[in-house]
């Protein structure tokens, strides 16, 4: 069992930054794909972005290219999505999940870190 655990939300201005982290316990996450998604109030969870398990290979969502860098430390069983250029409609609350490379699914979550960016 996996438990992740995101931090590094908070309230900041439109065009600030922040850095969010996903801490893994109970396992490596060396050799799975890690995704960040996010939930805006009202809406549906959508992708973010996603790496594969030795950073060779990032896909982002249209909305967040350029802005947004995805990365990780599978020495530290961590990762990161650093968020650059932010705006209000940013805001929402950022989950990390896991993807179960049998299924392809993403099947473990964290419990999400909340980014408020105002105008």
């Amino acid at each position: 069992q996996v438990y992740l655990a995101e931090s590094g939300g908070g309230l900041v201005q439109a065009g600030g930054s922040l850095r969010l982290s996903c801490a893994a316990y109970g396992r490596t996450l060396r050799d799975t794909v890690m995704g960040w998604f996010r939930q805006a109030p009202g809406k549906e969870r959508e992708f973010v972005a996603r790496i594969n398990w030795n950073g060779g290979s990032t896909v982002y969502a249209d909305f967040v290219k350029d802005r947004f860098i995805i990365s990780r430390d599978n020495a530290a069983n961590t990762g990161f999505l650093q968020m650059n250029s932010l705006k209000p409609e940013d805001t929402a609350i950022y989950y990390c999940g896991v993807r179960d490379p049998l299924t392809g699914d993403y099947d473990t979550w964290g419990q999400g870190t909340q980014v408020t960016v105002s105008s």
